[in-house]
């Protein structure tokens, strides 16, 4: 099985957050977006993953590093592509186009999940949904007796499925995924000036292959400030038995309510933390009280209450109490 990660988008709705690091980089629950993607798909599929492609635009040697470290943790070979303009869906999965061979998985990298089925590979391809209150936000499916997908329908204005595509796709066959997106490239078949997966699948559907939903029992956002600290929260309360914390690592009269995640060298003198905080490694903080929050690597926080607040890597903090989203780097005393 292969797996290919499109994630060259800037992430600009994640800013001020995303000027440093890549939006699937970010920390959720101590570890990054997309390690927990990768993660998830593998505890699904009844197959090892045994090569993962990123598609990705000029994120750095220390980013692409990092990202062949997290492929080889889940025992596959890493693989760096390229996207250098922003022409869709498509076109981004076909930056990778040396993995399109055999099975395949797509998997879009700002979006996690939680869900108990094993992926059947028996049709041509399974489209992972999740049952939405608001269908006219996402595209989606419908589907027929049989539980095959008999359209694929983006932001309805009127019902025709609850059912929304979350971002995750499994193909039987890579080579006929690559054939059908570069005929959309060869003919500039486009969406509002972009490629789109979508056209693709419904040139295939209209070709009689067959295309099953991959229901996920929760599917988490990390698109903006609000939606990475709740599904920062979610996977803290189901991922419980990963986060034990030995409270005797602290004093000075801190409490800690589970859940938490703390990392390494972390100093806590005199706080309250918790419940849904993680904590970065060598981050120091004094007579705080935080809950609901994700602090990143290497920052000093002191005498501050928050939640519901998003802070960097390197950040110094010292007597403000409010909602805080806070890039890499920032000071304020």
């Amino acid at each position: 099985m292969k797996l290919i990660i499109p994630m060259a988008g800037m992430g600009k709705r994640m800013r001020p957050h995303t000027l440093t690091i890549p939006k699937p980089l970010l920390p959720v629950a101590g570890k990054p977006i997309v390690h927990w993607l990768i993660e998830d798909i593998a505890a699904v599929c009844d197959q090892p993953i045994d090569e993962i492609a990123f598609v990705i635009g000029d994120f750095g040697s220390e980013t692409e590093s990092h990202l062949l470290q997290i492929a080889q943790s889940v025992g596959a070979k890493g693989r760096i592509c390229y996207q250098d303009e922003p022409l869709g869906t498509a076109h981004a999965i076909l930056c990778a186009k040396e993995c399109l061979q055999g099975e395949v998985i797509v998997a879009f990298a700002d979006t996690l999940f939680r869900a108990e089925f094993h992926l059947d590979t028996n049709p041509d391809g399974v489209i992972w949904v999740h049952k939405v209150d608001n269908p006219s936000s996402f595209g989606v499916v419908k589907i027929d007796n049989e539980n095959c997908i008999t359209d694929f329908v983006e932001k309805p204005t009127e019902f025709v499925s609850d059912l929304a595509i979350i971002g995750i796709y499994y193909f039987k066959s890579g080579e006929t995924l690559h054939k059908e997106l570069q005929y959309l490239i060869d003919n500039d078949i486009r969406e509002k000036g972009e490629y789109q997966l979508t056209n693709a699948l419904e040139n295939m559907k209209n070709k009689g292959m067959r295309f099953k939903p991959g229901a996920v029992d929760e599917w988490w956002d990390c698109g903006n400030k609000d939606a990475t600290v709740n599904t920062n929260k979610r996977l803290l309360e189901t991922r419980r038995e990963l986060f034990h914390i030995a409270p005797e690592r602290y004093n000075g009269g801190t409490q800690i309510i589970q859940p938490c995640f703390i990392g390494e060298n972390v100093e806590l003198k005199g706080c309250t933390i918790g419940p849904y905080v993680s904590i970065g490694n060598n981050t120091k903080l004094e007579n705080c009280v935080i809950s609901n929050s994700i602090i990143q690597n290497n920052s000093h926080i002191s005498n501050l209450n928050f939640t519901n607040s998003m802070i960097g890597n390197h950040v110094s903090l010292n007597g403000q109490s409010c909602e805080l989203s806070i890039g890499d780097y920032s000071t304020q005393s």
